[in-house]
């Protein structure tokens, strides 16, 4: 499927879902099964006012990471820069969360709400440097999509 037409599905589902817990879902499911090499998809959010994230939804693996502390990993390390963070090979990188031995690279792209960082789509994937700009693209329009959804569903 391309780029274009995983866009109007995702646009589609965010539209037709009533429960924002079943859309996030749904969008894991969804990106995971389409897209060959994200082996992982998930959600973080910050968690109330402590300075740590907190899975929501996820496809894929169960992963003991399931509380982030703010600089700790990839998705820590996001929390804080407010940026794109893309890792083609984990090896490479000092400060991060081993999710597994089959994991070797990952994506994470920050979710704004009212100019603020709320949480984070993360995406792992088995195969050392997958990622191209239109994946960072794909999920960049996916949180601007999930990001109305949020802060009726966070206590933030």
């Amino acid at each position: 499927m391309n780029r274009k037409a995983l866009k109007h599905k995702i646009s589609e589902i965010i539209a037709s879902e009533k429960s924002t817990d079943h859309t996030l879902q749904t969008i894991c499911d969804f990106l995971k099964n389409e897209i060959h090499y994200f082996d992982w998809v998930g959600f973080y959010f910050k968690n109330g006012n402590k300075n740590e994230l907190k899975l929501s939804a996820y496809a894929g693996e169960e992963t003991e990471h399931t509380i982030i502390p703010f600089g700790k990993g990839i998705c820590g390390q996001v929390a804080l820069s407010n940026e794109n963070f893309i890792v083609q090979d984990v090896e490479e990188q000092e400060n991060y969360i081993s999710c597994g031995w089959k994991v070797k690279s990952e994506i994470v792209i920050p979710i704004f709400v009212d100019g603020q960082n709320i949480g984070q789509i993360d995406i792992d994937s088995h195969t050392v440097s997958p990622f191209t700009s239109q994946d960072e693209e794909l999920l960049e329009f996916t949180c601007k999509l999930v990001a109305p959804l949020l802060p009726e569903h966070l206590s933030l």
